[in-house]
Parts: structure tokens; sequence; C-alpha cells
């Protein structure tokens, strides 16, 4: 009985959703990505996520050219990952809870330590996380070139949005 119970404990991403924002002078750039997968232990904290580059779909078809062909080079990075921990989750608790994810965010091709906030709350058998943060496109070498820096912005608001179902 007591393995069915630390099974019940881990948990895969059944819908998710990661999009971004960015605010520039000229156009806003915003795009989501269905596409994505993770993992969570909610007995040890441990959470990891992987993001296709490519799958991010952006309202214009040419902004999603030039983001996997000039700023990301899906081709050489197809994807973006994260591996860490969550802290601050209690699973036999029922109401949103403050939570905070500790880990190395790889985008780019560049990893970087990142401490993301965010909830998790429990409906049903599922956990829905989501989570805000802000990403710095130099810290990632993310170039922008001189003739659109009123295009795009030096960082992107990212949202995560993921339903996680018992494994």
């Amino acid at each position: 009985m007591a393995c069915s119970a630390v099974q019940a404990q881990k948990f895969v991403s059944e819908k998710n959703s990661i999009s971004f924002f960015s605010d520039a002078a000229i156009e806003d750039i915003a795009a989501v990505n269905n596409k994505c997968s993770s993992i969570f232990n909610a007995a040890t904290g441990d959470i990891v996520f992987s993001v296709p580059i490519n799958g991010f779909e952006f309202e214009k078809s040419l902004m999603q050219e030039h983001f996997n062909e000039k700023y990301m080079e899906s081709d050489k990075y197809p994807k973006s990952t994260f591996q860490g921990a969550i802290a601050g989750f209690d699973i036999s608790k029922k109401e949103i809870q403050n939570v905070s994810a500790s880990g190395k965010l790889t985008i780019h091709g560049v990893t970087k330590d990142l401490t993301i906030p965010g909830t998790i709350q429990q409906q049903g058998d599922k956990l829905l996380l989501k989570a805000k943060f802000v990403v710095k496109l130099v810290d990632y070498k993310i170039t922008i070139p001189q003739l659109l820096w009123q295009n795009i912005a030096e960082q992107v608001d990212v949202t995560i949005d993921f339903t996680f179902k018992p494994q």
C-alpha cells in the first residue's frame, strides 16, 4: 500500500503552455507553445521540463520564422530545459500554495541558475502549476540586430501554465 502512495506522488504534464510576451517600442511580440513536457515528483520536489523551441506559435508567420532562424537558432538549439526543485509545496493541502522552483534554466545553449516564483493548486487528482518570470535576452546570448532594437525588447515575460496528472 505504501508503494502506491509514493507512485501517486509522481506527476507528468497532461496539458501545458509556455508563453512569452515582449513589450517593444514599435510592436509587441507574443507566442505560445503547447508542445512542452514536464515531470514533477511531489515527494521530493524535483521538477524538469523541456520546451521545443520551434513549438512557439506566433500571430505572424514571419515573426515565427525570424524567431527560429535569427534569434533562437532552433536548428542549433532545438530545446530549452529547466531542471530543479520546487520548495513550499505540501501535497496534503488543497488550497493554492505559493511555491518557488530553483534550478538551472537552459536557453539558446546557455545555462543559468534561476528561482521562479509560482503557485500549485490541487484539482481532484491533478496539480495546476502556474508561474511568471522575466528572461533577459543578453543573459542567454540572444542578440538583437542594431537595426531591430526598437522592434524587440531586451527582456521577455514568460508565463508557465501546466496541468499535471498522476503518473
